[in-house]
């Protein structure tokens, strides 16, 4: 726990908009996978998994053209590659994924405080819906937000106020759970308080690091900064 974590209990919550890859599911191994297989059909060298997770959560096109560039591919063949790795991701998704630990306590923990909740990823909303569904954490948000749902993505605050139109609260009642420095930047270009899990992507980074409100290790804490508890 990082310092600043009794934030919480100073805040009043009314929602909470929660990110995907990295803060509640473990998807790497889809990535992994799906990038691999394109790659095979592009017939370009393959990835490893370690780079992958220093180039994940700024939306698919920002991931491909980071692999085109990883293993030295001209930009000229993006369009072929963002193809296949459609096809090959909707095949693959979820299959390699896990739910991080305390994910499911934690969303239920928020929803018993009274707290709304949204999911907000960069993800393509084609691959987050059914990822969400397949994990058995679909029926704890109200609305679905993916990378495709409005102009712009994470870090630009755009998706996170239209994600509080969307569930009728204010930005700054309205916490942004996350696992980057995308979810911290656009939070606070939002206005919205932040906090970070400590397990995540963040693009190679030190999440602690981060300008974040608190850094937690599992979704369970939320709710207990919230009730003015004192983590170690």
């Amino acid at each position: 726990m990082n310092v600043n974590a009794s934030f919480l209990s100073r805040v009043d919550v009314d929602a909470a908009i929660v990110d995907l890859d990295g803060t509640m599911v473990d998807t790497l191994g889809d990535f992994v996978a799906a990038l691999r297989a394109m790659l095979a059909d592009l017939g370009l060298p393959t990835v490893d998994a370690a780079a992958v997770g220093r180039m994940v959560g700024k939306g698919s096109e920002h991931l491909i053209h980071a692999v085109l560039h990883h293993v030295g591919a001209p930009d000229t063949r993006y369009p072929q590659a963002y193809a296949r790795y459609q096809h090959h991701y909707l095949g693959i998704n979820g299959r390699h994924a896990t739910v991080y630990d305390g994910v499911i306590a934690g969303l239920q923990a928020m929803r018993e405080r009274g707290w709304r909740l949204a999911c907000l990823t960069n993800k393509p909303t084609a691959f987050a819906r059914p990822l969400l569904a397949q994990k058995g954490l679909a029926g704890f948000f109200e609305v679905v937000f993916g990378g495709d749902a409005f102009e712009r993505k994470k870090p630009d605050p755009l998706p996170l106020l239209k994600t509080c139109e969307a569930l009728g609260t204010t930005p700054a009642r309205t916490l942004m759970v996350g696992d980057s420095s995308n979810d911290a930047q656009a939070a606070r270009a939002a206005g919205c308080p932040v906090v970070l899990v400590s397990y995540g992507y963040n693009h190679g980074q030190p999440v602690r690091q981060v300008d974040a409100d608190a850094v937690v290790d599992s979704l369970t804490e939320l709710t207990e900064l919230a009730d003015g508890a004192t983590l170690g």
